[in-house]
């Protein structure tokens, strides 16, 4: 499929869009959302346990990096949500463009929210929000993501957005667990567009 697709890909890179869904509002995140942030994920042992940084255990801690994100957020290729739960108008966690291929077109997602609200359905609801703007408006042509195999709940959310099991990378990440598996999916615009 790819083959047919001319080198390099163009992106029509937009920044972080606020985008809507039944339940959530996907939006930038602001210095105003540090404490609802500290309380509802960052602080949340079970939410890091499979992810690269540790739970905060100060405020401070949160602070910081949502000095950094806020900073990013003037750059066009900066892809930052807040997963925004319409019911409490809090944060309870993220989803991100963690990596960009920008010649191939390529967006790797990673993401996490506040164990409260796991088995929801929240994070599928995100995730499927934010492809038909990353196909559709920046233009990339693949979406992928990857886990623990050792997480499976994450790639259920993954399996339910449409992505492709593509198979597991042997020691080829790593989390607060070391070094670890990594399996992968992946879904591309032309599948997308087809249903399949």
């Amino acid at each position: 499929m790819s083959s047919k697709l001319e080198y390099p890909i163009r992106l029509n890179h937009l920044g972080t869009k606020t985008i809507e869904t039944e339940r959530l509002i996907l939006r930038p995140l602001t210095l105003d959302d540090i404490d609802a942030a500290f309380s509802n994920w960052t602080s949340d042992a079970k939410v890091a346990e499979f992810l690269r940084w540790e739970s905060h255990k100060d405020i401070n801690v949160t602070k910081s990096v949502f000095d950094i994100w806020v900073k990013n957020y003037k750059e066009k290729d900066f892809y930052q949500w807040g997963i925004v739960l319409k019911s409490i108008n809090e944060p309870i966690g993220t989803i991100s463009i963690v990596d960009i291929k920008e010649n191939l077109g390529i967006a790797h997602i990673g993401y996490c929210i506040g164990s409260h609200w796991w088995h929801q359905g929240i994070t599928t609801e995100a995730f499927k929000a934010i492809i038909p703007f990353l196909f559709n408006e920046v233009g990339f042509n693949r979406i992928e993501s990857m886990h623990d195999p050792n997480n499976p709940h994450s790639g259920s959310v993954m399996k339910k957005c449409g992505l492709k099991y593509e198979g597991t990378l042997r020691s080829a990440d790593f989390s607060n667990k070391g070094i670890v598996d990594a399996s992968i999916y992946g879904l591309l615009k032309e599948e997308w567009e087809k249903g399949e």
